[in-house]
């Protein structure tokens, strides 16, 4: 991810005419040890819009992000509403190869789709 922010920077810098840092630091990689750590990251993520949400816009209890793989994730505590799931079937994501998000972090309990994530993802 790096090396890409790198690449635009340098490419955007040079077209606009302009030096330095384009990107902040918004690129965080950690490894993911326990059921509750990796339960935590996919809360985040799946229910990411939940967490800042603009001032103006209040989620139905069974808001998932239609642009997200979050229609295809099989782990919520109830069934999302989901309008923008194409009806080919093809996921796009690749299924889990590891214990840990195949089955462990289901041990701390599914995820609701009105979950607010923390920020300690």
């Amino acid at each position: 991810m790096q090396g890409l922010a790198i690449r635009i920077a340098r490419r955007l810098n040079r077209r606009i005419g302009r030096t330095g840092r384009l990107f902040g630091e918004r690129y965080h990689a950690g490894i993911l040890r326990s059921p509750t750590e990796v339960r935590g990251a996919l809360a985040y993520v799946l229910n990411n819009a939940r967490h800042h949400p603009p001032a103006d816009v209040t989620f139905a209890r069974d808001f998932i992000d239609d642009m997200s793989s979050a229609p295809w994730f099989d782990g919520w505590k109830w069934p999302p509403r989901v309008r923008g799931r194409p009806d080919d079937g093809e996921c796009p994501v690749v299924a889990p190869s590891t214990w840990l998000l195949r089955t462990g972090w289901r041990l701390r309990g599914l995820i609701a789709p009105d979950e607010v994530p923390s920020d300690h993802a």
